[in-house]
């Protein structure tokens, strides 16, 4: 274990706090700490997947990386509408 650690490249430390961002966004949303409209939910979700993929660059693996780049581009989709939401509150 402690080799393991040793043996960490950059690319690996991006994966891993990639992978802690969005197990930190999926335990909050199950918790409901954090609703899954929230913009700190999709830009967690969003870094998260982005390092990944970075990690990716350093050792392909062509399914991980076509699963982070549909998480990436919801988590876009997400901050964009809790973007719009922001900017045109609803009219109650």
């Amino acid at each position: 274990m402690i080799s393991m650690v040793a043996n960490l490249t950059s690319f690996d430390l991006a994966g891993f706090i990639g992978v802690v961002m969005i197990v930190i966004a999926y335990l909050l949303l199950q918790l409901d700490k954090l609703p899954s409209s929230s913009l700190s939910y999709s830009l967690l979700n969003a870094a998260g997947a982005l390092l990944i993929i970075i990690s990716l660059i350093f050792k392909f693996n062509l399914s991980a990386f076509i699963v982070e780049v549909f998480w990436f581009l919801i988590s876009l989709l997400g901050l964009t509408k809790s973007l719009v939401s922001r900017k045109n509150p609803p009219v109650h």
